[in-house]
């Protein structure tokens, strides 16, 4: 493999999956100082993979998790977040949850199809759909292959209702299709702010939109009728905390209708990576994050039991919870969660869609 810069990516190491007991991939030290010596270290370049599922939808079964039903138009998220929860999945391809979930990309251009067949099956019971439950559907990618836009576009025209969880102000190219739909009862979106201070994204989340652009972004939504909810998450206790009365107010001001948090999460692969991190951008007080973390999780990195994971547990967990009440209360922001409409929704006309 060609040794290769990750200046501008989240995670700051690649290391082979182990988690399923993949084939470990070894190369010759000698062949590598080679490369190096000739050629230099390359730019790391975001690669492109078509995808062929045979279904769209994926179904949920999670106690703490309000859908059961979700679409993922990318595998991998070029936004490099390095606390992101789904960079176990690229284990599955035999690459990397490091540098290569973050270039290593892989697109469903037939999502729209696939997702005309399963709303076309006799006996679907309709029910929300959410998009970005695991990579953002709205990556840089997305400005291109316009795979999420294709799947709204199915949505809308069997009214079906939908939920969208970005961290991108890209959201708003597709105001067209969300607001209409929003009017109907049948949309609502969520943005995930999770610092405003661009020293701090710059390495946490590097090639995902500002804060700020993420705030106006709720504005703007808020504006054209569509129910948007703040997430604030995930937070990073030592690195980000600090910052949660800020972005209660920013969100509240722009017309978020109701706001929740989340603890960062450390699933098995992302845990060293996150470690690394802190170790090359805070290590002053990378021992103090991870202390905080374990107070959190029961004395280990991550805790996967249902409910505990969402919120954590201990003294920090009771604390975040009780700052995030407040600052919810004083500049209000609402808690209620919004009801999308099922009665509206009418499959698919014929084999073929009427939009293709």
């Amino acid at each position: 493999m060609p040794v290769e810069s990750t200046h501008g990516r989240g995670a700051t190491l690649n290391a082979t999956p182990t988690r399923f007991n993949l084939q470990e991939r070894l190369v010759e030290g000698d062949w590598l100082d080679e490369v190096e010596a000739l050629d230099g270290v390359a730019k790391r370049r975001t690669s492109v993979t078509i995808e062929k599922p045979k279904s769209i939808l994926t179904r949920n079964r999670s106690p703490d998790i309000g859908f059961d039903r979700s679409i993922n138009p990318y595998r991998g998220c070029e936004h490099g977040c390095i606390y992101c929860f789904a960079r176990p999945t690229h284990a599955f391809h035999d690459l990397s949850p490091g540098v290569d979930f973050e270039s290593r990309l892989f697109v469903k251009p037939d999502a729209a199809k696939l997702l005309h067949a399963a709303l076309s099956r006799p006996g679907y019971d309709c029910a929300p759909i959410a998009l970005g439950t695991n990579t953002d559907p709205y990556q840089p990618i997305e400005e291109r292959w316009k795979i999420t836009r294709s799947i709204l576009e199915v949505l809308v025209e069997t009214r079906h209702p939908f939920t969208i969880t970005t961290k991108s102000d890209r959201v708003l190219r597709d105001l067209d299709l969300i607001a209409p739909a929003a009017h109907q009862g049948l949309a609502a979106v969520a943005l995930s702010v999770t610092s405003l201070d661009p020293a701090v994204s710059r390495t946490l989340e590097p090639r995902a939109p500002a804060g700020r652009k993420r705030i106006e972004a709720i504005r703007r939504l808020n504006e054209a009728g569509v129910p948007t909810l703040l997430a604030v998450a995930p937070i990073v206790p030592q690195i980000t905390d600090h910052e949660m009365e800020s972005i209660v107010e920013g969100g509240a001001k722009a017309g978020a209708r109701a706001g929740f948090y989340l603890p960062v999460r450390l699933p098995y692969e992302v845990a060293p990576l996150f470690r690394a991190w802190l170790d090359e951008h805070y290590p002053e007080r990378a021992a103090k994050v991870m202390a905080t973390i374990r107070s959190m999780r029961g004395g280990r990195d991550n805790d996967p039991d249902f409910f505990s994971r969402m919120r954590g547990s201990g003294p920090w967990a009771d604390l975040l919870r009780t700052r995030f009440e407040k600052a919810a209360k004083r500049f209000g922001l609402g808690h209620n969660k919004t009801v999308l409409r099922r009665d509206l929704f009418r499959p698919p006309d014929g084999v073929q869609m009427r939009l293709f």
